[in-house]
């Protein structure tokens, strides 16, 4: 079992209930593989970290930017709060070291990984709000997320891919990108689209996904990626 205690201090907070830190950080699927573990697992938490999030960043929005309209601030917003973004943050605190998770789940990667820790991130925050009250919960997600706002702004990736990839694709090379479906395979409950993503005749990158919305997604971003936009 990881020193919990030791990780609070790691992490700058002393907790009350030390037993609110340890949930936040124990999976569902530890649960199925250890029987004896009393303790609950983090969705509870996470939930209410979800919310409490929502409301911290939404007011560090609306006071930032008072002359930004509600459509910009939301995207501000999906961008900062995103899984992808969650996780960065949550690994940067080596919250991946102190999770309680069943073997399976430990050696997950990529998007799995993600949501894992990205939901272990607002859980810590559900379990802060509990033990010491909002402006505790918001300081943490001061300390650990508002920063990222400038480098969102600067990279606009408050815009999705494909909407990035078309307006610097018209920009620098005076077209609209075009997508086409390279293949399709497996049943029709479980799909996998691979996607190409064109700049006249030319394949900039490729993406996949479990919808064609998701693999042009990919393919997008890919291509930014590519380009280096």
């Amino acid at each position: 079992m990881p020193d919990f205690q030791t990780f609070a201090k790691k992490l700058s907070l002393s907790f009350n209930n030390l037993d609110l830190l340890i949930e936040a950080l124990t999976h569902r699927s530890y649960l199925n593989e250890h029987r004896e573990y009393t303790g609950a697992h983090n969705e509870r938490l996470e939930f209410l970290g979800d919310a409490v999030l929502e409301l911290a960043t939404t007011d560090f929005l609306f006071k930032k930017f008072p002359a930004k309209p509600e459509g910009e601030l939301t995207s501000y917003r999906a961008a900062l709060v995103n899984t992808v973004s969650l996780a960065e943050s949550a690994q940067a605190l080596g919250i991946s070291e102190y999770l309680l998770l069943s073997k399976g789940e430990s050696k997950d990667t990529g998007r799995a990984r993600d949501v894992i820790l990205a939901d272990a991130f607002e859980a810590i925050i559900g379990a802060l709000y509990l033990d010491q009250g909002y402006a505790t919960a918001e300081a943490f997600i001061a300390k650990n997320l508002y920063s990222k706002i400038d480098d969102v702004i600067a990279k606009r990736s408050y815009q999705d891919a494909k909407s990035r990839f078309q307006e610097l694709a018209q920009e620098k090379r005076g077209t609209t990108p075009a997508y086409e479906t390279l293949s399709e395979i497996g049943p029709d409950h479980d799909k996998r689209f691979t996607v190409g993503v064109f700049i006249g005749s030319f394949e900039i990158a490729r993406g996949e996904g479990q919808s064609k919305q998701e693999a042009e997604q990919s393919a997008a971003q890919a291509g930014l990626d590519k380009m280096g936009w």
